[in-house]
């Protein structure tokens, strides 16, 4: 197995990819553009705590925050701290003041919150699916890499609907289970899977993602797993980078294909250039950059310069380009204010298919914490969805009987 690091030769071959994109483009530029290039495709080994602690009362049940765009969202969230040795979880703002947000602390469930001054907000609110009140199996799908383990969730009553559930980037498989409920109450079993370099599943030769491009394999795997369990009719739903591996897989497996009757999106990675160009303006960089970023990526040198194994072609990633190869119902589901993955992308693919996608924007809330802030609505949208699926796919098959 490769070292992490890479060896001398790739280090070679690097520095000589850099010396030769700054001749064109400007040293400080070329460097920053290799930097967030190896960034996106680079697991994180450490999440930034960028939350700061001003006061916990323990006692009196609240934490005090500098206020933020995150600390001021509505609703309830994780609270990770300590490095991520702690966890608490957070209800809804008391008091937002000019520079500080109160909140309500439901449950401090380890770690010494009262010693924390820093922390992450996180959308997962639930750690597992021990915590959701309804039975659930520990399995392992078989991918080519290896075993990379899941969580199966049935229907109360046998079903061979199935929906299988694929995070984003640098979470993991409870990000999904917000969507376990109201899939359950709709009649769908949940396979919430892991997935090449996500921390659980096995990792690649690389260690890199592919940015959809690589990880859509997987979720085949996970279609055959839930076919082998009973499954005739199957949605994908994808979280952030999880909707563009789930995108790819339909466009490439007639596999996934066969039994698929439907895919949802929550704040979907649409488009990789737009999404570069986006993050880039967060740091106060020139959009140009996002465009520099995308060559760094698809070009020859790439893997020299950000250790993936082979290049990535942003353009082919773009499900926009190939809206009409899509032949199943969409739920689409993204914020205003996402803050991380821009709208945009998410209104043009709406509006390149508007036959197919139902498109629900949010406001006011953050990147895949659309449950978050409005729940109710979140979850009906789920449910109900699901349940139109139940109703159309039933309908065709009587059709389908008639007819024959």
């Amino acid at each position: 197995m490769r070292p992490r690091n890479g060896g001398a030769a790739a280090l070679g071959i690097a520095a000589a990819a850099v010396g030769l994109i700054a001749v064109t483009i400007g040293a400080a530029t070329a460097a920053t553009a290799v930097f967030f290039a190896r960034k996106v495709v680079t697991p994180p080994e450490k999440r930034e705590e960028d939350v700061r602690v001003a006061r916990v009362d323990l006692a009196a049940g609240d934490i005090t925050l500098l206020g933020s765009a995150e600390t001021r969202m509505r609703g309830r969230y994780g609270f990770w701290f300590d490095h991520d040795a702690g966890h608490a979880r957070l209800g809804d703002v008391i008091v937002d003041g000019e520079r500080e947000v109160r909140r309500s602390i439901e449950s401090v469930d380890f770690g010494r919150l009262d010693r924390a001054s820093r922390g992450r907000i996180n959308g997962w609110y639930h750690l597992g699916p021990w915590e959701l009140g309804l039975p659930y199996e520990n399995v392992v799908v078989e991918t080519d890499l290896g075993p990379a383990p899941a969580w199966v969730i049935r229907a109360a009553d046998a079903s061979a609907r199935w929906v299988i559930q694929v995070h984003g980037r640098g979470a993991k498989r409870p990000e999904g289970l917000r969507a376990v409920a109201p899939a359950h109450d709709a009649g769908w079993n949940a396979l919430l899977i892991s997935y090449r370099n996500d921390g659980e599943a096995p990792e690649s030769n690389d260690r890199r993602y592919g940015l959809g491009g690589t990880e859509w394999a997987d979720v085949v795997d996970a279609t055959r797993f839930a076919v082998d369990q009973g499954a005739e009719e199957i949605v994908l739903m994808g979280w952030s980078m999880g909707g563009a591996i789930s995108l790819q897989a339909v466009l490439r497996s007639p596999e996934v294909r066969q039994r698929l009757v439907g895919v949802m999106l929550d704040s979907p990675a649409i488009d990789w250039t737009d999404i570069l160009r986006f993050q880039g303006q967060l740091y106060n960089f020139p959009p140009e950059l996002g465009d520099l970023v995308v060559r760094v990526l698809g070009g020859p040198l790439g893997g020299g310069l950000t250790g993936i194994a082979a290049p990535i072609d942003v353009e082919d990633l773009d499900p926009i380009a190939r809206a009409d190869e899509f032949d199943v119902p969409m739920l689409l589901m993204h914020s205003v204010d996402d803050g991380f993955v821009p709208i945009d992308g998410s209104r043009r693919f709406a509006a390149a298919r508007p036959d197919l996608i139902e498109f629900e924007e949010f406001e006011g809330a953050r990147h895949t914490k659309l449950w978050n802030a409005e729940p109710e609505r979140w979850t009906g949208l789920v449910h109900d969805w699901l349940a139109r699926r139940s109703e159309t796919v039933a309908r065709l098959g009587d059709e389908a009987e008639i007819v024959g």
